[in-house]
């Protein structure tokens, strides 16, 4: 099976190209893409707002004994390059669309953008032949303000993903930690990817544990009950734009395994 090396500190992680995906996160700007990422990799509220320029963020799993990698990509809110957007919806294999309830420009948008990954992901499926399914999350973040900030109708979220049952509608408050374990659970579900992914239903591992992390017999003598573990890898780096392509074109053009993406850092 094709593996793809992957270097996290001073230890070197194999995991299969087939259990290597991309989540990319979608939406205007301060709707809370950054807080939704940051409560799924570490647990944590930022207070403070960063504009994001593009983040990408990695974590690997051993999950029974088998390996999976996620990439995260957590865009612009902006998108000042429609091409890179545009690419990163290419690449990606599950996303999640987030608009702000009490802002309607920001649901308008993430309308804009649902119809723009279909077209894209359709354009490849067409080129490709694929016939994989499109997990997608559209989420209402901010749950947690007062209805008379209100500004979508949780019947018009719904109402996105009504003919679509790779698609789910979830309110979210990213401040709170309301509903966003369980939004994770179903996009993973609807991507066929094991539920342990999800943040609750993993051990948290911590780098020091690395050299052991890809072991078949790994477990945490303190775990009896437990056999998925997460790890965060502090030094990932986005590929580049140049191996997105190539990754793209080599699946369009059926060169080699479709899933394998080059290890490639940004020049």
């Amino acid at each position: 099976a094709m593996m793809k090396t992957m270097s996290t500190g001073n230890c070197t992680l194999n995991v299969p190209a087939k259990n290597s995906y991309r989540m990319v996160v979608l939406g205007a700007s301060r709707v809370g893409k950054s807080s939704i990422v940051s409560r799924f990799l570490n647990g944590r509220f930022e207070d403070q707002y960063t504009p994001t320029i593009e983040d990408f963020h990695r974590k690997v799993y051993n999950i029974r004994g088998d390996m999976y990698q996620l990439d995260i990509l957590d865009t612009s809110g902006n998108h000042p390059f429609p091409a890179m957007r545009r690419l990163s919806i290419l690449t990606g294999d599950v996303f999640i669309l987030v608009f702000s309830l009490d802002n309607r420009e920001s649901f308008d948008e993430v309308k804009r953008l649902q119809k723009q990954i279909l077209e894209v992901k359709s354009c490849l499926k067409n080129k490709t032949k694929e016939s994989a399914d499109l997990p997608m999350v559209i989420c209402g973040n901010k749950n947690d303000h007062s209805e008379i900030y209100r500004k979508v109708r949780s019947d018009e979220g719904e109402n996105l993903v009504s003919s679509d049952e790779n698609c789910a509608y979830f309110e979210v408050s990213a401040k709170k930690n309301t509903n966003v374990d369980e939004m994770f659970y179903v996009l993973f579900s609807m991507a066929k990817l094991p539920h342990e992914m999800s943040p609750a239903l993993h051990r948290k591992i911590s780098i020091q544990y690395g050299d052991t992390f890809q072991q078949k017999s790994f477990r945490m003598r303190r775990v009896k009950d437990m056999d998925a573990y997460g790890m965060i890898s502090p030094f990932a780096r986005r590929p580049s734009v140049n191996s997105d392509l190539k990754y793209i074109k080599s699946k369009v053009l059926r060169e080699g395994q479709s899933r394998e993406r080059e290890k490639c850092t940004i020049q």
